[in-house]
C-alpha cells in the first residue's frame, strides 16, 4: 500500500521529534498554521525558540532535502513566524529557524541533519 503525503509528512516530523529530543530539545508546539504558511515544530532550547521545518525524502530523486528550503519558503516561514509571536502573550526567547533534513530509504532513516539558518 502506497502511503499518502499526509502520512509520509508524519513519519518525516516523528523521526525529526526524536531527533530534536535526543539532542535536548523541548517540543512547544507542532503545525502551528497562519494564513502565511505552517510551522512544522516549534522547540526550545539553551534561551533560544526553533522554528523548525522538517523536510523528507524518500530517495533522493528530486535533490536533498534541505534543497526545498528555498529564499520564498524562507520567507513564508518568517511571516508566519512573526504571526505565532504576535499570538504569544508575554515574553518569549530569541527566535531561530531550523531546518531537519532527512531521507527515509526502504522503511529506514538514511540521513538525517540540523540546519540552523542564520
Amino acid at each position: 500500500m502506497k502511503k499518502n503525503s499526509s502520512d509520509k509528512g508524519k513519519v518525516g516530523e516523528s523521526y525529526a521529534s526524536l531527533l530534536l529530543k535526543k539532542n535536548g530539545y523541548k517540543i512547544v508546539n507542532k503545525n502551528f498554521r497562519s494564513r502565511f504558511g505552517e510551522i512544522d515544530i516549534v522547540a526550545e532550547k539553551d534561551g533560544y525558540t526553533y522554528f523548525c521545518e522538517v523536510k523528507t525524502r524518500w530517495g533522493v530523486s528530486f535533490g536533498h532535502p534541505e534543497e526545498a528550503v528555498n529564499k520564498l519558503k524562507l520567507d513564508k516561514i518568517k511571516k508566519t513566524i512573526d504571526y505565532y509571536l504576535q499570538q504569544k502573550s508575554g515574553s518569549y526567547t530569541s527566535a531561530r529557524i531550523l531546518v531537519i533534513a532527512q531521507i527515509i530509504n526502504n522503511g529506514s532513516l538514511a540521513y538525517q541533519k540540523l540546519i540552523i539558518v542564520d
